[in-house]
Formats: C-alpha cells, structure tokens, sequence
C-alpha cells in the first residue's frame, strides 16, 4: 500500500488510542510490525501555546519509522500558524483525527464534531495539503448519528481537498466503542473514492482482517484495542496476508517477555511513578485469558513498586 511517495511494507496499520499508543506501547508494536503507526493524537491547541507535555508526546525514535504524526483541531489559524513546526518532525506521514468521540474533544468542535462541519475539516485539510512537507491523511468515522450518516460525502471532500489516504471506522459518534461496526459503510466509501481507503473497526484476529478486506475492498485494516496486550496480532495478520499461512500463537514466556519489556519500556521513558501506575492498564490486557486473570489483576492494582510488578508478572505467565 502506498501512501502519497510513501510506500509501506505491510496493509496492516497500527490506529492512533489515546493514552495506549504512546512511546512504550509503539516500540513493543515495532517488535512485530513493519507498517505504519500512527501516534495518540496531538492538540494543535497545545503545540501553538508550546504546551511542554505535548512536545514529548511527540518524541519519535530512529526505529519507529515509518510513523504518522496525528493532530486535532477545529482552529484553521492556529494550523497555520504552527505548520512550520510539524514540517519539522521526523514523522512521514501527517494524519488529522476527524473521528474521536471523547466529549472534552467534540465540546471543542474537534474529533469527530467536524462531521457536523465538514465546511471547516475541508479549509484545514486544504491548508495541510497545501502547505505540509508529507502526505496529509484523515481517520473519520461513518457519521455524527445515526441520523446524518455522511462518510461518503466526506470521504469525497477530503479527496477532493488532497489528502492522500483516508481511514474509516466504522461507527458513529453516538456509538463511541458499541455495537458493530458497520463494514458496509466502509465498502461503500471505498467504491466513492479513488485514494487508498482503510477500514478501522472490529478487527481481534486474522480471520476479522481477512473478512474487512474481503467485504469492503479496503486498501488496508487499522487495528486498536485488538493490539492491547496482544500486539503479536501486527504479525499473525501481515503473515497472512503475504503467505495464505498463519504463524503460532505467542507462549507464556512470550507474553511474559513481552510485557516485562514494555513496563521497562514506560520506567524509561515516563519514570517510576507514571510506569507503575499506567502498566496497570496494560497489565490487565497481557493478563486476558489467563487462569487467574482476575486475581493477577487485582494483585497489579494494588502494586505500588516496580518489584511487585515484575514479581506479578513472573507468576502469571511462569
């Protein structure tokens, strides 16, 4: 899959989860992934006003590439104005997040409220286009409700402003994370537009990606709370794609590898106090499926030192 003059190595692409795809959870995902990731999404807002704690969140390491830089704003000037600082990121792609459902964000008029303004999204898709120094892609979702389903027309309006790629979940607004996500919706963005479609939605195992590209047509599946505590997924499914063949599934000394790397990985990058609290979280999704699950999840939330949480981690998984 090409992306402008980016050309990927896999149709598989890592979805943008605020406050799981950040630096740790990446560098785990790069273990068994070759595509594109695209970070957790970075206020405009913030980086006009040189907010401190969104320049790190923009860190980008040497073996992360290829990354897409995803941004949000519903404030055409405030792009403008720090358009110059995004060209200089080392990311290789520039993605807007015109789907995010949080409240705090839609009362904004960002995420996924510009689908009930698709007159803005199209003056700051237009403004990307024109003045970044990389692809600009756009992640959406089917509609605001049920009610104004309008992907398609949006899907067509950011063709037609530029953008080289556009990614689609399949679900309204009103729906948040329930119910199922509408693949026939997707097919049909995909039939509307003329640059790479990718389909976002629903997708926890090989046999779900197959099925998303068989019934929409789309270019590539963008994957999200699938890869949490299960980012061997990245691999089983661009295996597949590329042999017809699966791969096993990952042991119990793999999961315990795994996430004791990625707890070393937050103790890195965001220190003791923030690593302990935020594996908690992660731990509980490395933990899914185990006998005990519930008791080594309670056992984590009570962790308080790094030692307890390797020593957790050592008993669920050996």
């Amino acid at each position: 899959m090409n992306i402008g003059n980016i050309e990927l190595k896999s149709d598989v692409v890592v979805a943008p989860m605020a406050g799981v795809t950040d630096l740790p959870f990446r560098l785990i995902c790069r273990k068994f992934h070759k595509g594109l990731i695209v970070s957790e999404m970075v206020s405009v807002s913030a980086l006009y006003y040189k907010d401190k704690k969104t320049a790190q969140m923009m860190r980008i390491e040497e073996i992360e590439h290829p990354m897409a830089l995803q941004i949000f704003t519903a404030d055409v000037e405030k792009l403008d104005a720090i358009m110059a600082i995004l060209n200089e990121q080392p990311n290789e792609i520039l993605d807007f997040n015109m789907g995010c459902p949080a409240p705090k964000i839609v009362n904004n008029g960002e995420g996924s409220a510009l689908m009930k303004t698709p007159k803005i999204a199209e003056e700051i898709l237009k403004l990307a286009v024109k003045k970044s120094s990389k692809p600009v892609t756009v992640k959406f979702r089917t509609g605001w409700d049920s009610n104004s389903i309008n992907a398609i027309e949006f899907a067509k309006m950011a063709e037609n402003a530029g953008v080289s790629a556009i990614a689609v979940h399949g679900r309204t607004r009103e729906q948040f994370y329930s119910g199922t996500a509408d693949w026939e919706m997707i097919r049909k963005v995909k039939d509307s537009v003329k640059i790479p479609v990718i389909g976002n939605g629903d997708i926890y195992t090989v046999e779900d990606a197959v099925e998303m590209k068989r019934q929409t047509g789309c270019d590539g599946v963008m994957i999200g709370r699938g890869l949490q505590g299960n980012p061997w997924l990245l691999e089983e499914i661009d295996s597949y794609f590329k042999t017809g063949e699966k791969i096993k599934s990952p042991s119990l000394t793999d999961k315990f590898t795994i996430s004791k790397e990625h707890f070393n990985n937050l103790l890195k990058y965001k220190g003791l106090h923030i690593a302990v609290l935020e594996m908690r979280k992660h731990a509980a999704w490395y933990f899914k499926g185990l006998n005990g699950a519930s008791h080594y999840k309670n056992e984590i939330n009570r962790a308080t030192t790094p030692e307890r949480v390797l020593e957790i981690l050592t008993q669920a998984f050996q």
